[in-house]
């Protein structure tokens, strides 16, 4: 019986992690998005691009622990990434503020104002 509630606990410990998205993850997904751009631009030294994209986290990102650490993770794997390749790898800054601002208006369409952060 033990042995049967232990698998039992073992299969729901996998299985959680893999339920993705759910209602509290509203925008998360973005906010991972907006982190590797972010990483991009700032690899790219496109500033005003990284700076647009740290005020739409600070506006609209919801600020728990949760998502600041997506954002970071997103960020510090992209930066390396870009690095890693030559500069000419580098997308012109327009394309990335572009997609930037498009993540923005998703993340606002995911997390409505009206949710209490």
């Amino acid at each position: 019986m033990m042995k049967q509630f232990a698998l039992a606990l073992c299969f729901l410990g996998l299985a959680l992690p893999a339920a993705a998205d759910s209602p509290s993850d509203a925008g998360l997904a973005e906010v991972r998005e907006l982190g590797e751009l972010n990483g991009q631009a700032l690899a790219c030294s496109h500033k005003q691009t990284a700076a647009r994209i740290k005020v739409v986290m600070i506006n609209y990102a919801p600020k728990t622990r949760r998502y600041g650490e997506a954002f970071e993770v997103s960020t510090n794997q992209s930066f390396l990434a870009q690095v890693k390749k030559s500069p000419a790898a580098c997308q012109d800054e327009a394309v990335l503020a572009s997609q930037a601002e498009t993540l923005a208006a998703r993340l606002q369409a995911a997390i409505p104002a009206a949710v209490p952060q």
